[in-house]
């Protein structure tokens, strides 16, 4: 299958306040979130990108955008609807340290699978329809451009957790371990045998080794000798 580089949205101007923005919309990238997007598309314009699939909320559009303007090519952008923030309903626009005091937030923290917010989305379905999508997208640029086809996903924070925690066999209740932090980049490969996760929660280093790399799907016993840039 290809290889999937999960990149979160730079920091916006709802992070930077400690509000939970959800899906509202207007919540745009501030100018470190700019700065810090545009560190993510520098480290990825030495990879031939096969397409940038988007949340379609502003701040992963704006995310999105950067890492096209540094590509040679013209990658496929769609939006995906299943990639958007978690439904979080009345906890929306909140802000976090207000939430921190709700009955609902300790379970939040220790068992993400049981929780629904209070009209909106429960943790579980956010993550079925995020990997449903990750891996749908996975299969067809697979297809369309071979095993060694390199793709990025811009979403969110909790979203990028649900899909590593999949992608490492974590239960949901253990995906507050993984952090994810703003305009971080992490890499999943899936094969048939099983996803293999070469990175999370980068903020700096090559990147170029994605482009001339295939991978069998097989782990090297030992550890194998790890990868070469070009």
């Amino acid at each position: 299958m290809a290889t999937v580089i999960l990149v979160r949205h730079g920091r916006t101007t709802a992070n930077a306040t400690g509000v939970l923005a959800g899906r509202r919309a207007g919540v745009i990238l501030d100018q470190t979130g700019r700065d810090q997007a545009a560190v993510a598309a520098e480290r990825l314009a030495s990879v031939p990108l096969a397409g940038v699939v988007s949340s379609p909320l502003e701040r992963c559009q704006q995310t999105a955008q950067l890492i096209l303007d540094r590509q040679a090519g013209t990658p496929y952008a769609p939006v995906e609807a299943d990639l958007t923030e978690c439904d979080y309903g009345q906890w929306q626009g909140r802000t976090l340290s207000d939430l921190a005091t709700e009955p609902l937030w300790p379970t939040v923290q220790s068992q993400p699978s049981a929780v629904v917010f209070p009209s909106g989305e429960s943790m579980a379905a956010m993550q079925a329809r995020s990997v449903a999508a990750i891996r749908r997208h996975d299969a067809a640029f697979e297809a369309e451009h071979g095993p060694g086809a390199v793709w990025v996903a811009v979403s969110h924070g909790d979203i990028i957790k649900s899909i590593l925690a999949d992608a490492l066999g974590m239960h949901l209740d253990l995906f507050q371990r993984i952090n994810v932090g703003p305009a971080s980049v992490s890499i999943v490969h899936y094969s048939a045998s099983r996803p293999t996760v070469y990175a999370t929660n980068t903020d700096a280093g090559d990147l170029s080794w994605l482009a001339n790399t295939i991978h069998s799907g097989d782990a090297p016993v030992g550890g194998g000798a790890g990868t070469k840039a070009p």
